[in-house]
């Protein structure tokens, strides 16, 4: 890496003088800060790996308890750090044969809500509630929605569709014990969520499709004891690496993987995002971008690339980035099952890296502002009987557009938007949410549109789908340095469902379109009370075609 090279091993000698990898596996908060707040007790998942071994039987005799009533099906209701790691294992490996398909519900979105419905087959479907704390409202709202659809037929008995993973003393294990769950699984208290992958959290959904648990955790022991030693500690260095780095003006650490390994972005995105970004420090994660030419992207870069050694795909690419000075990093997998070790070798990298930067890895400060905001915006539509709708700036093609802006066409207001990023040291990014409904042609327009992006002004560019980006890059979009421009979509649907006030009660007072036109209203309100620009653009009932409009005018 060059230049980085002297930045690099200061640090690591700073490190060693200092003691911290000792430090850090005795569980001493001040390798982060003095307080111990949120750090002490955040800290297990540094035993996770080995202790779960201790509970293979467990869970290995829940999931044939599972296949043999029947289930063929699993839906893992949760958001952030309790759906990411499910959904990596199922994208990466696949069903076994004879064993559960897990899809995972993690958008509000009322259309996203009734595809996962259409796709399963109710009665045979095992839904798995999945919250540390037991009050995410998205979670409890996409339970009390299936809940409610299996008591129609099953009466009383509706709890045996039902398990939940959470802490002990958290509301929703007491809702699973009122509603007599199958199974709760009570996960170690002292892991925060993101941390939680090689926890009850991930294993548990893993299992049930049929993921060989002692295999993976067998592979992953090994990268626990690598991240333990003083020698060839890779899951340190590239603590350092990544930490260093941003501090030079490299912080978008742009992951690149060949296609096997692409689903693993995503919960990279939040460990690093959330982690990371707050205090005025940040590192961003850019995990959706395609890979470019070496021109294409500017000097704030670090390369991260992962793949596995039989898939040679991408390696010419690779080759032309390092050849045109940008730094990168590999790392090569011999198989999948390695994935619970890279799952850990992040996790230490993004403690050391924040360490670099100063911040405590384990707490979310800014995630609260937006989660407040939307609460109010609930609270209007509850008193008034319609959510609170400003009037756009101006109608183009029938998207409604609102921004704090004299431009009267889309053209031109991107260009006034792009002219007002950063560039430089500490170069803007773009991030791009979506509350939308998730579906593959969507995916593709917004990809093509970081590419534009990209292409066109050098700015590294992120896709969200609200609201789940809340629960992962929306802490360090609030808690960074302020670099980010952020353009909202947001879409109008005749598709609606209703969310129950009460689990067991047909009563609703909002459907999930308020709850998601809340959360989008109250990310925007947040991110504009900490001084972050945001164009809003409301796509209307056809959001596909009029995406492609939007996209003609970059």
């Amino acid at each position: 890496m060059g230049y980085y090279d002297v930045v690099v091993e200061n640090t690591f000698l700073e490190l060693r003088e200092n003691h911290i990898l000792s430090r850090l596996w005795g569980k001493d908060h001040t390798v982060w800060k003095p307080d111990p707040a949120e750090i002490t007790n955040r800290l297990d998942w540094l035993d996770s790996p080995n202790e779960l071994q201790k509970n293979l039987p467990e869970i290995n005799a829940f999931v044939e308890e599972v296949r043999d009533a029947g289930f063929t099906h699993a839906l893992l209701l949760g958001m952030g750090g309790s759906s990411m790691a499910p959904e990596v294992f199922r994208f990466m490996f696949g069903v076994k044969e004879g064993f559960l398909d897990l899809a995972v519900l993690d958008s509000t979105d009322a259309g996203a809500v009734l595809a996962r419905e259409a796709e399963i087959d109710l009665k045979k479907t095992l839904f798995i509630v999945s919250t540390k704390s037991g009050g995410t409202v998205e979670t409890v709202s996409f339970f009390k929605y299936f809940y409610q659809k299996v008591r129609a037929y099953a009466g009383d008995e509706a709890g045996e569709q039902f398990i939940a993973i959470t802490d002990s003393g958290s509301g929703l294990q007491a809702l699973a014990q009122k509603h007599g769950f199958r199974k709760i699984f009570l996960n170690n208290p002292n892991i925060g969520g993101r941390f939680s992958a090689l926890s009850y959290f991930g294993l548990v959904p893993a299992a049930l499709i049929g993921v060989d648990l002692e295999t993976l955790l067998h592979k992953t022991a090994v990268m626990v004891e690598q991240c333990r030693s003083r020698e060839g500690n890779t899951g340190v260095w590239l603590g350092v690496v990544m930490g260093e780095l941003a501090k030079s003006g490299r912080d978008k650490v742009t992951l690149i993987t060949t296609e096997r390994l692409r689903p693993i972005g995503a919960w990279i995105e939040q460990l690093v995002a959330e982690s990371s970004g707050k205090e005025n420090r940040g590192i961003l994660p850019v995990t959706t971008e395609p890979v470019g030419k070496p021109e294409v992207f500017a000097d704030d870069r670090l390369f991260v690339y992962l793949n596995l050694v039989d898939d040679p795909s991408l390696d010419t690419e690779i080759q032309a980035l390092a050849a045109a000075g940008h730094p990168v990093v590999q790392f090569n997998l011999q198989n999948i099952d390695e994935i619970g070790a890279e799952f850990f070798r992040w996790e230490i990298a993004t403690a050391i890296a924040c360490r670099c930067l100063e911040v405590n890895p384990f707490d979310q400060p800014n995630v609260e502002a937006a989660k407040v905001l939307a609460r109010s915006v609930v609270a209007e539509f509850m008193e008034k009987g319609e959510l609170p709708d400003p009037a756009p700036v101006f109608v183009e093609d029938n998207i409604a557009v609102f921004a704090d802006s004299g431009a009267a066409t889309i053209k031109d207001l991107l260009r006034e938007f792009f002219g007002q990023a950063q560039t430089g040291a500490k170069r803007s990014y773009i991030a791009l949410q979506a509350y939308l409904t998730p579906n593959a042609e969507m995916d593709a327009l917004l990809e093509e549109t970081t590419v534009i992006i990209r292409d066109k002004y050098k700015f590294a560019t992120t896709i969200g789908y609200g609201p789940r980006y809340l629960h992962s890059t929306g802490q360090l979009h609030k808690g960074d340095e302020g670099h980010g421009l952020f353009i909202q979509f947001t879409s109008r649907t005749e598709q609606d469902a209703p969310i129950p006030d009460e689990a067991g009660d047909d009563k609703s007072s909002m459907p999930f379109s308020v709850l998601l036109g809340a959360q989008a209203l109250g990310d925007r309100r947040a991110l504009a009370a900490n001084g972050r620009l945001v164009l809003t653009f409301d796509l209307g009932e056809n959001p596909t075609k009029n995406m492609q409009h939007f996209l003609s005018q970059i």
